[in-house]
């Protein structure tokens, strides 16, 4: 079990005292451990890689501590002064990596206004904690693209192929604030002493659920209309099939209008140059 504890050693309150106007001393300062984030798949379907937390732990210094992710200056709590990752020894992912999170270390500074939450931390009741943050690339453990350049059709939470669909977080650019809030969507974000058992996952709002399942629908007749309209068409290949199980959804709409319109579409008559021809015939006879 590993502890994120420490002390406020002299090394450490110069870190913090690079972030103040004033020197604060040992007897005026608060500080404790948060883990902010890590490489696990989280409530949304999403996780952080390896390279993208190290990345984090240079953004988050600095940043400030709020509420719910309330961007009010009276909402300020804390701030961040050091943070680094650590990979605890023997502790897996639910998929099998080495687990890796990050770790932050905040101080606020000691005063009778703050008085209560700062008991509310101790006590274990001011705990769990969201980051706000934003990465250049989201990649489809599926397909392996980049959705922000190149959307898929696949949905995090289900299966394919008995791969369980999940979207890695890349390349930070920039980190904004982190916050206190009830449910966090990373199981394992919060303040802590020690690391220990990740909680469960809360479960998935039946209203999220159902919308899930709808889109899968859809999807599904969306598929299956573009495949009987191939073979209307009298293209059975089955590589046109196997093609469009990759397709994002955008193109699997366009594709749909576009065989939907080539078929429905007027056709030239089969007899239009025996039309021609008689009356060229005609014309010719009458003069």
């Amino acid at each position: 079990m590993n502890t994120y504890d420490f002390e406020l050693t002299d090394e450490v309150l110069g870190k913090i005292n690079s972030f103040t106007r004033k020197p604060l001393t040992k007897e005026r300062v608060y500080a404790f451990p948060i883990v902010l984030c890590d490489n696990e798949t989280d409530r949304d379907g999403e996780r952080f890689s390896e390279s993208a937390l190290e990345k984090l732990a240079t953004l988050f210094v600095g940043k400030t501590g709020i509420f719910d992710h309330d961007p009010k200056g009276r909402n300020q709590t804390a701030r961040i002064f050091d943070a680094f990752t650590d990979r605890p020894e023997g502790r897996l992912t639910s998929d099998g990596r080495q687990y890796v999170c990050l770790v932050a270390r905040a101080y606020m500074v000691t005063t009778q206004a703050n008085a209560s939450l700062i008991a509310e931390i101790d006590a274990g009741i001011k705990k769990e904690v969201s980051i706000s943050c934003s990465v250049g690339k989201k990649i489809c453990s599926i397909c392996g693209r980049d959705i922000y350049k190149d959307p898929c059709s696949h949905i995090k939470g289900r299966e394919y192929g008995g791969k369980s669909c999940y979207i890695t977080l890349e390349d930070p650019r920039d980190a904004y604030e982190w916050s206190f809030v009830a449910v966090p969507a990373q199981v394992s974000a919060g303040v802590t002493k020690t690391f220990g058992k990740a909680a469960p996952a809360q479960p998935e709002l039946p209203q999220t659920a159902q919308l899930k399942d709808e889109h899968y629908d859809m999807l599904t007749l969306l598929k299956a209309r573009i495949k009987a309209l191939y073979e209307y068409a009298g293209d059975k290949a089955p590589c046109c099939k196997a093609l469009i199980d990759t397709l994002p959804v955008a193109e699997l709409i366009r594709l749909e209008k576009t065989l939907s319109a080539a078929l429905t579409s007027p056709v030239k008559p089969q007899l239009e140059k025996a039309a021609a021809d008689n009356n060229k015939y005609k014309t010719n006879k009458l003069n």
